[in-house]
């Protein structure tokens, strides 16, 4: 193998970058416009890139949050981070296009959520992304990566992202999917009736005001966990921007923070309790995916609190099908009030 690795990984002067409009989506991976959050990728230096990002104020998905005060979506700018590498990995980094990149592992967190309050933004979004790889020797190809990430509004960094990935062509991820399930597996447009509301948690009850963007039905309470049953609205665009052949990672990280804010907001009552939630907020992630989470078999979350630093809670989720556990992702949850009225304040 053949290691490409940066040697100094600290951030040198952006170039110029465009805000004007959004990049081609097929380098985001993406199929709405609507849904490509990058404006402009530049190379910084071998292996490493910026990128101009675009937050939407008004969005079905990200903007649809009862949190106060109103912050840019942690999960709109992993999201961001995502796509910037991505497009960043073709046009900086050597990989080709139509290639898969499954996610292993990553971890997410926000700091001086001062600079993500909505209305009162800094300066223009970007994300700076150090690419990490090995290529095999004979073919030349990355099979597996590392990405480092900051996040910054104007010049207030205000996120760090890292992630690991394989690399995969699509006959290869048709032969580790058949491998995994021992069948085809089916596509998220074969779902096409939309299921009800009957057993979905009430929006208010995880931060939400739209039951579309509700990920989460069946919820059981016990003295030290929470656990529910993992079910998105396949005609939801935000969710499912495209045809997948699972449940794709980012509506498992959403499900994690939808059960993170039910199990802290009902601490001690035994029950679903949305006082108090309005000022909670999802503020880092961390974990990983051993199986792909299929579209067909009951998906179950359970949470449980964890150890955390001072003034924020951290809630362990489980998710198992077929008694396997497929993934663990931790979420920190911070109380944000504190930034009502002052935007001078600081949280690293």
């Amino acid at each position: 193998m053949t290691t490409q690795v940066l040697e100094d990984a600290t951030t040198s002067v952006a170039p110029a970058i465009e805000y004007g409009r959004t990049i081609e989506r097929s380098l985001a991976h993406r199929s709405a416009i609507s849904e490509v959050f990058v404006t402009d990728v530049r190379s910084l230096r071998p292996m490493a890139v910026t990128a101009g990002i675009h937050l939407p104020l008004t969005h079905l998905y990200y903007s649809d949050h009862r949190q106060q005060p109103k912050l840019h979506d942690s999960l709109l700018l992993l999201e961001a981070g995502r796509q910037s590498a991505i497009a960043g990995s073709h046009t900086n980094a050597g990989v080709p296009a139509g290639t898969m990149a499954i996610v292993h592992a990553f971890q997410f967190s926000l700091r001086n959520l001062h600079a993500l309050r909505i209305g009162g933004e800094p300066g223009p979004p970007r994300v700076d992304t150090d690419f990490f790889g090995k290529t095999a020797r004979h073919s030349g190809r990355y099979r597996k990566g590392r990405l480092e990430q900051r996040i910054f509004m104007g010049d207030v960094h205000v996120a760090d992202h890292s992630m690991d990935v394989l690399f995969l062509k699509g006959d290869e991820n048709e032969i580790l999917r058949h491998a995994q399930r021992g069948t085809p597996a089916p596509l998220s447009s074969d779902f096409t009736e939309a299921p009800g509301d009957v057993g979905r948690v009430a929006p208010e009850l995880v931060g939400r005001d739209n039951p579309l963007n509700v990920v989460l039905t069946e919820p059981e309470f016990t003295a030290g966990s929470v656990t529910a049953r993992v079910a998105p609205r396949f005609d939801n665009p935000a969710l499912f921007d495209h045809v997948y052949d699972h449940l794709p990672a980012m509506t498992l990280v959403e499900a994690a923070r939808q059960l993170a804010l039910l199990t802290v907001a009902s601490a001690g009552t035994g029950r679903a309790a949305a006082s108090g939630s309005g000022s909670l907020c999802a503020i880092g992630y961390e974990g990983g995916f051993e199986r792909f989470a299929e579209l067909d078999i009951p998906l179950t979350a359970t949470a449980t609190p964890a150890p955390a630093g001072a003034g924020q809670h951290a809630i362990r989720v489980r998710f198992h099908q077929d008694a396997q556990e497929i993934a663990e992702l931790t979420v920190a949850v911070a109380d944000v009030s504190h930034l009502h009225g002052s935007s001078r304040s600081r949280h690293a």
